[in-house]
Formats: structure tokens, sequence, C-alpha cells
């Protein structure tokens, strides 16, 4: 059992920055590979970012590629997507992901989930 609470979106301008964190409690967090997914309107969710059980290892998507990072903390039982330089596709309901696997690839890998939190990127 496993709680992950979003924070930190909001609306932003083009070419401007948002830090997402994701608050987890329950299991030892660091058993967990993490990531955080991405559902635009009438689109799939989709991943966007994933992190390894420690941290060693990581994927972005194409399309976040040099403009996001994902961290995480395992003291803190946190994981953070750093967003900069956010264009209007970037807009969407983000949502954070636990997984029991070394690191998530896809949405089926996820075994909790956020209640998500919505990023609006206007130009």
């Amino acid at each position: 059992q496993v709680q992950l609470v979003e924070s930190g979106g909001g609306l932003v301008q083009t070419g401007g920055s948002l830090r997402l964190s994701c608050a987890a409690s329950g299991r030892t967090f660091s058993t967990f590979g993490m990531g955080w997914f991405r559902q635009a309107p009438g689109k799939e969710r989709e991943i966007v970012a994933a992190i390894s059980r420690t941290g060693g290892i990581t994927y972005y998507a194409d399309s976040v590629k040099g403009r996001f990072t994902i961290s995480r903390d395992n003291a803190k039982n946190t994981v953070y997507l750093q967003m900069n330089s956010l264009k209007p596709e970037d807009t969407a309901v983000y949502y954070c992901a636990a997984g029991y696997k070394f690191i998530l690839s896809a949405e089926l890998d996820a075994d909790y989930w956020g209640q998500g939190t919505q990023v609006t990127v206007s130009s």
C-alpha cells in the first residue's frame, strides 16, 4: 500500500519552468522504480520520465529530452520532475507512478498512481 501525492502543477507561460513533486508514503520508497506520466485531453496517457530505484538510471520521452529532469530523494520519499523550457504541447495532467520494477518503462509497470496535477502552458 503506497500513497502518492503530486504537487507543483499550475499555469506557466511558454518558456517557463515548473517543478513537480511526488511525495510517497507507505512501503520503503527505495523499493520502487518511479515515473512521471502525462495525459492530454483526448490522448492516451504516456510516459514522460522514469528513474530507477536508486536513481542511477533515467529515461525520458523524446519530446522532453533536454528540457525535463527527473530526480529522487529516497531519504525524503520524494520524486521530482523539473520542467524547463515549457511548451504548449506539454499541457496535460501529470501523474506520479510507482512500480515494483527496477525502472518503469510503460504504464502497465506502475502499481500505484497519484491523483494527478494539472500543468497548463500558455502562449
